[in-house]
């Protein structure tokens, strides 16, 4: 039986190496752990030069990148909204999350949030590759985790049935919406 230890990485693309390291460095005070540079792919054996960088994310966590010159310039899924594929990264608490805030703006990058989450609070804002970034804080309380972890298959469940939203953890988003 298959037991997964953690992530050991997830692997973007990226436009330009030493200007996304160089981001994650200034940005994120992230270290930058390795480099892998090949002509062709060991997986398939096919040409196609790559660099491959790889930093540090902290507790072990690691966030790659790829950079194929050689490729058409990338892009997104013009099908999906650039606010659903991101990258979360975890702090430790609100004031830890409002501190990087006026830290990223005033290193001059526009920060969307916070935004209220319920269990978690976030700040959202992009790299320089267009990948969609997000700070978050978990505050959630144990009794609400364990809410959220009973109702997830019946929410799933209507789901699949209906493709509308389950109300079983509205009170998720109350706070956001409000006003709306």
């Amino acid at each position: 039986m298959i037991k997964l230890e953690q992530i050991h990485h997830v692997a973007y693309r990226c436009n330009d190496a030493k200007e996304t390291v160089e981001f994650y460095k200034e940005m994120l005070n992230m270290d930058f752990l390795v480099a892998i540079a090949e002509d062709r792919v060991p997986s398939t054996k096919e040409p196609d030069p790559y660099m491959h960088l790889f930093l540090d994310a902290g507790n072990g966590n690691i966030l790659a990148f790829f950079e194929l010159p050689t490729k058409p310039k990338m892009g997104r899924d013009e099908n999906t909204p650039e606010w659903v594929q991101h990258i979360a990264f975890r702090v430790a608490d609100e004031a830890a999350l409002m501190s990087a805030k006026e830290e990223l703006e005033a290193k001059g990058l526009d920060v969307v949030g916070p935004t209220e989450h319920g269990i978690i609070r976030s700040i959202y804002f992009f790299d320089p590759n267009g990948h969609r970034l997000e700070l978050t804080y978990v505050k959630g309380t144990d009794a609400q985790m364990k809410q959220l972890a009973e109702v997830a298959p019946a929410m799933l469940e209507e789901w699949s049935r209906t493709k509308k939203a389950p109300k079983h953890a509205a009170w998720l988003h109350e706070e956001e919406f409000k006003d709306a």
